[in-house]
């Protein structure tokens, strides 16, 4: 399944720029703690009000982005069963010929925990309607665990937010929330600022509509889990802890 997924989205990997090393200002001027990971690309610390999120911009960990990716996620000790994916249309028409494929071919293909979450849930849950996301429909489709507190996290500001990202239709976009944290990857072949601003705007208005959602009590009848320590950054020869 997952080589299906690797010959969709095969192309050359991109050389990453020396360019993107003018975010180091940035990031620093924002109070952000950044690191660069030698040969492989950055990690930023940061946080919005008590919720701390780190960046990762560095080599892929999924087959369906090829070359450099660009990784956000913050532990907002959200309800353990709260399943939630948003992803564009592309990925996800490519994700289910992957899988369609595996079963024309004869391949006896088996989902598990080595296949990617976002890629489980996507078989497993239904989509959201498009009525109930009209400002989305075209570009991306979602699906949850629980459909109304999908439904609550769009409403307003974060489908704005999204809908002011400018991306080609189809450069790979996830959004999701899995074991109380909130998590987001894209396919960034060069980190230029323009690009990581946006995302992190993204990023940080999802965090605020999922607080939001939780005030207003669309949750699970499960306890929320206690935010975790960060692991150790997932970039290639970067050993120091967070």
């Amino acid at each position: 399944m997952l080589e299906g997924l690797k010959r969709l989205f095969s192309g050359a990997p991109v050389a990453p720029s020396p360019e993107w090393v003018g975010i180091a200002p940035w990031a620093e001027s924002r109070q952000y703690a950044f690191r660069a990971v030698p040969n492989a690309g950055f990690v930023i610390d940061g946080s919005i009000g008590a919720t701390p999120w780190r960046m990762e911009w560095g080599p892929s960990q999924r087959p369906y982005i090829t070359g450099m990716e660009l990784r956000l996620r913050a532990e907002m000790g959200l309800p353990a069963d709260l399943q939630v994916v948003l992803m564009n249309r592309v990925l996800q028409d490519a994700m289910e010929t992957s899988v369609f494929e595996q079963f024309v071919e004869g391949v006896q293909t088996r989902i598990d925990n080595q296949t990617p979450p976002e890629m489980r849930w996507l078989v497993m849950y239904p989509k959201l309607p498009g009525s109930d996301m009209p400002r989305l429909r075209e570009r991306y489709v979602a699906i949850s665990s629980v459909k109304g507190w999908l439904q609550h996290w769009l409403e307003g500001p974060l489908t704005t937010s999204l809908t002011g990202v400018i991306v080609a239709a189809d450069v790979p976009v996830v959004l999701m929330i899995g074991r109380g944290r909130l998590m987001l990857r894209t396919a960034v072949p060069d980190a230029q600022i323009g690009a990581v601003q946006g995302w992190l705007r993204v990023f940080e208005t999802a965090i605020r509509e999922a607080r939001r959602v939780v005030e207003e009590g669309a949750t699970t009848d499960t306890p929320a889990t206690a935010p975790s320590l960060w692991p150790p950054s997932a970039l290639p020869g970067d050993e120091r802890q967070p």
